[in-house]
């Protein structure tokens, strides 16, 4: 079985927006429309404030999340464009983001992160969940929209 490399991506690197752009691709299918319109900006996954996270298997960029900061607190991070290639699925590439994902908030002093999901993604709700994900009350852009379900977990 190949490794999983996983290394610290520019959100606006042409990497990192090659895998954003299929997630919404992905997304937009399930959903309709252009699959996520919560707004972000490269800067929010700068360190200290966030990071962005792309993982390789064999060399081929595969999957990838990133976390920005969430709250007026300073210690909750929000995971943001979690995603794996269809070819990827099954090897342990969204668990290895998710975790690196988490390692970096904790690094940077975050004790919480949340995110948000959509009902029509249960691979992803059940990862979450097995990771240790509880619900929570939906916040941000979403909060409102039907369909959405919040996740958290101390970190």
């Amino acid at each position: 079985m190949s490794a999983i490399e996983i290394r610290v991506e520019r959100f606006d690197s042409p990497v990192a927006q090659r895998l954003i752009r299929a997630a919404l691709a992905e997304l937009g299918e399930r959903y309709g429309g252009s699959g996520d319109d919560t707004p972000v900006e490269p800067g929010e996954f700068e360190p200290p404030a966030g990071a962005f996270l792309v993982a390789h298997l064999d060399g081929e960029p595969v999957g990838c999340g990133g976390w920005r900061s969430h709250g007026d607190e300073g210690d909750t991070a929000e995971l943001k464009r979690m995603f794996t290639t269809r070819a990827a699925r099954g090897r342990g590439v969204a668990r290895a983001v998710l975790a690196a994902v988490e390692r970096s908030a904790r690094e940077h002093g975050r004790k919480r992160i949340v995110l948000e999901c959509g009902d029509r993604q249960p691979e992803a709700i059940a990862m979450y969940t097995a990771a240790g994900y509880e619900r929570i009350p939906n916040f941000g852009f979403y909060k409102d929209a039907p369909g959405c379900i919040s996740f958290g977990r101390t970190l």
